[in-house]
């Protein structure tokens, strides 16, 4: 009998024991659109359940209040309709045999006021990210956002407890905390977008203190080993974010600050978006890089397949791959894997629609497991 692929074996993370070590990355794609902006049966739970295959699924970012939405279309876990439409999803994908977390999202100056009824977004210091967002009239520049009051910030660590509250009445085996990406927690991170003078500012211990205040109080209404993290330490050129000197130690002193005083279900790691290999100051290699200094489960992402994957497991440097756009167009991208056989192509007009095309749609075939 051959070899199981590493990407194949089982592994335990937290409570639960994934069949395998390939994850469903989170991935916005714009299908609530209804008045309450919630998961539907037709669709949301469709597409994950068609994916139930995965070792783990992580939805599409789920803002945590009105005051957190930056897109159009994507679903909230913070009112009723969308508590309820995401218990169809969690039914049909824990029917279908499956596991999944929902990743929790503030993207704080990457929003516009179209989205706050005239008001300006909130961040951490008021800068403006000089990009471009999708509102409800189309795309516009960002703005020069607020600078969060105290109040603000412990209002916006109350909306993330409510949310992962929400998520477990919601049946979630799990939630992420969306720590990535130059969303909100992102900003506070960085030197670059965090001009703070108080105790949420300057400091590498500051910037990072809104993080680990919010995941303490969400860790007393959710076990913290169903609490993941994700974060992109080497984001550079884009969401509003430039890697600078102490970027990496700022992250260096977050990840084993988990890894000594936390027990996360993992933490969730993006090797580089762009190439940052002339960047001063970036990392190249970042699941190389954290691994040493992260004792509990580590999951990486970006620009992985079948053979990278498996790659990465077996040279220790990862213990679960997380795939985005190969399960967009794979639902049983799993079984693909087992079976070493093509994947299909995606649609990229597709991505952010909101149809059934290029969402539900796509090819998915029944095949046998082969006995581990």
């Amino acid at each position: 009998m051959k070899e199981l692929q590493p990407i194949l074996k089982s592994h335990t993370m937290g409570t639960l024991e994934l069949p395998n070590r390939v994850i469903m990355a989170p991935m916005t794609r714009s299908r609530a659109d209804n008045e309450h902006t919630a998961p539907t049966a037709d669709k949301h739970a469709k597409y994950y359940a068609q994916r139930a295959t995965a070792g783990l699924i992580i939805t599409e970012g789920s803002q945590v209040s009105e005051r957190a939405v930056g897109y159009i279309y994507t679903p909230g876990i913070h009112n009723k309709e969308q508590i309820e439409g995401w218990k169809k999803v969690t039914q049909e994908v824990h029917d279908a045999g499956g596991r999944i977390f929902i990743q929790l999202w503030h993207v704080g100056r990457i929003s516009h006021p179209d989205f706050h009824n005239g008001n300006l977004p909130i961040a951490p210091s008021a800068i403006n990210p000089e990009e471009e967002v999708f509102t409800p009239d189309g795309e516009k520049k960002t703005v020069t956002p607020k600078a969060m009051s105290i109040t603000e910030i412990k209002e916006t660590q109350n909306e993330f407890v409510q949310a992962a509250k929400n998520a477990v009445e919601a049946g979630f085996d799990g939630v992420e905390i969306h720590s990535s990406n130059g969303y909100l927690f992102h900003q506070f991170f960085s030197s670059f977008s965090n001009k703070r003078e108080d105790n949420y500012g300057g400091s590498i211990e500051n910037r990072a203190r809104f993080f680990f205040e919010t995941l303490d109080q969400m860790k007393k209404v959710i076990p913290e080993n169903k609490i993941g993290a994700r974060f992109n330490p080497s984001l550079h050129g884009t969401f509003g974010m430039q890697v600078v000197e102490d970027t990496i130690p700022t992250f260096d002193y977050i990840i084993k600050k988990l890894s000594d005083e936390y027990d996360l279900a993992y933490i969730h790691l993006s090797e580089p978006f762009t190439d940052v290999s002339d960047v001063k100051f970036a990392e190249t290699e970042i699941a190389k890089r954290y691994r040493p200094m992260y004792k509990g489960t580590l999951m990486i992402n970006t620009g992985f397949d079948q053979e990278k994957g498996n790659e990465v497991i077996k040279a220790g440097n990862a213990d679960l791959v997380a795939f985005g756009k190969l399960y967009i167009s794979n639902p049983d991208l799993v079984g693909r894997f087992r079976e070493n056989v093509a994947t299909s192509d995606w649609d990229k007009d597709t991505f952010y629609t909101q149809g059934k095309e290029g969402y539900t749609d796509y090819d998915a075939k029944t095949r046998e497991l082969i006995p581990s």
